[in-house]
């Protein structure tokens, strides 16, 4: 019998969510995904130290952003090299409310990209589901700039990416798991929110009915898992990007995956297409607590991140 990790390839694109070589040449993902979280983990090894190395003596006296995204893009042209598919590269998470600013570096990540050789088909540029990060992203797919749109949490963020004509989202199921089962306290019985019934597998699944119902070619990429079962009820996605951790733990289990996502099984009970304007927007977010305060803990954590990497170049320099 194959691994669910096999199985769960017949119905959903793998990515890998890490920025670890290794694990990637091990587990086989199509695509990768990385953060500035996972890049901060992992030039603080010694196997990839070289790499940031590098790039402090190739570009020395270069300002910070331009050595973090060399570094960004380092990682990614060696991870490129792995996967067959793509990688998605984040735009510094500080800029997630700056429409004009997320456009240039999402535009000079790119450049930086091609100049190595690098197809931009084979980029995908991460940014935050801000309105502002939205809307940078619609000016950069009309530029043929590819976009992620991630720390997305809710329903009315999936729609305004729909309308951005994004190539990808990136719904966070365990941040979401996290804030219920944090809300709930004493109350949470685990076993009565796994697999269909946990809040995160819930959303994305919303979306992807949503989607799916009104015919939206926007990739959706279910991410941010806490454990399978978070993964295996969420099989039949289009991509799931998931750790090393869970990656292995799947290969590592026998058995089937059956899909439980697809157009067919989608129903009739599917909101109404709209367009998201911006007061809509922020409106609809502001109404639910949980993606507002997801949203903005995961920028802040991001952004922390990008400051430590910021200090790991400078004293580098």
């Amino acid at each position: 019998m194959s691994s669910q990790l096999e199985a769960l390839r017949s119905h959903t694109t793998v990515v890998a969510d890490t920025g670890d070589f290794e694990a990637m040449r091990a587990l086989r993902p199509t695509d990768a995904t990385t953060n500035p979280s996972l890049i901060l983990k992992a030039v603080q090894k010694d196997a990839y130290r070289p790499l940031l190395q590098q790039v402090v003596q190739e570009h020395r006296g270069a300002s910070a952003a331009e050595q973090t995204d060399r570094l960004l893009v380092a990682f990614g042209r060696e991870i490129l090299k792995i996967v067959p598919g793509r990688v998605s590269t984040e735009v510094d998470a500080r800029l997630s409310f700056d429409t004009r600013a997320t456009i240039e570096r999402g535009r000079g990540l790119i450049a930086l990209y091609e100049a190595a050789g690098i197809a931009r088909e084979r980029v995908l540029i991460k940014i935050a589901s801000t309105w502002e990060g939205i809307q940078a992203a619609r000016a950069l797919q009309a530029d043929g700039i590819r976009c992620n749109l991630t720390l997305l949490f809710s329903l009315p963020q999936a729609m305004a990416c729909a309308d951005a004509g994004v190539q990808l989202i990136s719904p966070f199921v365990g941040r979401i798991y996290d804030w219920y089962k944090k809300a709930a306290g004493a109350d949470w019985v685990e076993a009565e929110r796994a697999g269909e019934n946990d809040p995160g597998v819930q959303s994305v699944t919303e979306i992807y009915r949503y989607y799916k119902r009104h015919g939206i070619a926007t990739e959706i990429m279910g991410a941010s898992f806490r454990n399978a079962g978070q993964i295996r009820a969420l099989s039949g996605c289009d991509l799931l990007t998931i750790s090393p951790e869970l990656l292995t733990e799947l290969d590592q289990t026998e058995g089937d995956v059956p899909a439980r996502l697809s157009v067919d099984s989608i129903g009739t009970d599917v909101p109404a297409h709209r367009t998201a304007d911006e007061i809509w927007f922020r409106t609809e977010l502001n109404a639910n607590a949980m993606a507002t305060e997801k949203l903005a803990e995961g920028i802040r954590l991001f952004s922390a991140d990008a400051v430590k990497l910021d200090a790991l170049l400078a004293a580098a320099n």
